[in-house]
């Protein structure tokens, strides 16, 4: 019989590798999402590994990018939920964008901070990858 210590230990191993592994295959279902139809730019943003606050100030960015360039988002659609997470109280239009848009976005953008810099690297090299 093992001592109670060690299947404690073993429990608690066994907990935080099921974590990791909720962890990652979430994030591999929304990068192939991403892939396979148009996501708003904060959900590209974090399927590129960006956090939260960074994403959503750097699609307003990429955001403002299109509107210079003229660029028509792929989809439209109206959503209840927010890039914060959770249900927001009124629906909102969201601009989808492909990742090849995407990447033609980040090309174009030049952000001065330097998270941002970091983010559309990220971004860059996602859209590039898997466009």
């Amino acid at each position: 019989m093992t001592h109670p210590s060690i299947r404690r230990e073993r429990r608690t191993n066994r907990r935080t590798l099921r974590a990791e592994l909720r962890r990652r295959t979430t994030a591999g279902r929304l990068a192939a999402s991403c892939a396979r139809r148009p996501r708003s730019l904060a959900t590209v943003a974090l399927a590129a590994g960006v956090d939260r606050e960074t994403a959503s100030g750097c699609a307003n960015g990429l955001r403002t990018v299109a509107k210079r360039l003229g660029m028509t988002p792929a989809a439209t659609a109206r959503t209840r939920r927010t890039v914060a997470g959770g249900r927001a109280r009124h629906t909102h239009t969201v601009s989808r964008y492909s990742l090849g848009q995407v990447a033609r976005l980040t090309a174009a953008y030049r952000p001065r901070k330097p998270e941002y810099k970091a983010a559309v690297v990220l971004i860059a090299s996602f859209a590039g990858v898997a466009a």
